[in-house]
């Protein structure tokens, strides 16, 4: 965990356009943002592991680490990504991806990336996710806004609903976990 720690504030000096959060996301976020996933059959991505806090928990879930692959643009967090989990496959390369890795059916995205409250962002990040999604597959965001980091007009647009999983109060800064799911029609 110090190791962590010192990769991620160096890696934050160093590259704070790409290191987002303030620190690495607490325990209980972990469990929040992985909640859901025992039953997920398909592939899960995620997108921004940084030091694997949520990686950690997704593993935790039940998810076997062939079936989880992590894509992550820092190249030092990719390499301590590897050597921390083993099996689990580990792309250098941005959530913008997500249509061109070889993935289909997945049945879970997990975002530990705050960064979507621009709308060209949500379409080439939650859009593409869910076009290579499960039918009843779902994209957990992590924000630190009160409301949902997806409008509902953009929500309309991409065809998902947003559901609030929870506040984590705990977490630097607070935390809260929305989960994206299509829309019934």
């Amino acid at each position: 965990m110090a190791k962590d720690l010192g990769v991620f504030f160096g890696e934050m000096l160093r590259h704070p356009k790409e290191v987002v959060a303030i620190a690495p996301s607490s325990g209980a976020v972990a469990r929040k943002m992985s909640e859901g996933l025992e039953g997920v059959t398909g592939p899960v991505v995620e997108i921004g592991p940084g030091t694997g806090s949520f990686t950690r928990a997704i593993l935790n879930r039940g998810i076997a680490p062939e079936q989880l692959t992590l894509l992550e643009t820092n190249e030092r967090f990719c390499d301590m990504l590897h050597e921390k989990f083993p099996g689990v496959r580990v792309l250098n390369r941005p959530a913008q991806d997500i249509e061109n890795i070889g993935l289909i059916d997945i049945g879970a995205v997990i975002s530990g990336v705050p960064v979507l409250a621009r709308p060209q962002i949500q379409r080439d990040v939650v859009g593409r996710a869910f076009g290579v999604m499960a039918p009843q597959g779902f994209f957990t965001q992590i924000t630190y806004s009160p409301g949902a980091p997806i409008s509902p007009e953009m929500q309309r647009e991409l065809g998902v609903s947003a559901e609030k999983r929870g506040t984590i109060w705990a977490n630097l800064p607070p935390a809260r976990v929305f989960v994206f799911r299509r829309m019934q029609h």
